[in-house]
């Protein structure tokens, strides 16, 4: 299955988006991750967030095998 993202156009119908076609599970499950990561950003009081989603996008890689972190 390949991820498209979103394109801000959310049209749910059938439990899948009409606009880019992630199934609802997809979208409420990778907003989930999403709010847990920005709350701990939070938490950790990070100044440089932009930073953080850099680290988190690499470990991301790192750890599906996609290269080195």
């Amino acid at each position: 299955m390949k991820f498209f993202p979103c394109t801000g156009d959310c049209l749910l119908l059938d439990e899948q988006c009409q606009s880019c076609g992630r199934t609802e599970e997809e979208i409420v499950e990778m907003s989930k991750s999403v709010d847990e990561l920005v709350t701990f950003a939070e938490k950790m009081k990070y100044e440089n967030l932009e930073e953080f989603a850099d680290a988190v996008a690499d470990s991301v890689k790192y750890k599906l095998g996609l290269g080195h972190s």
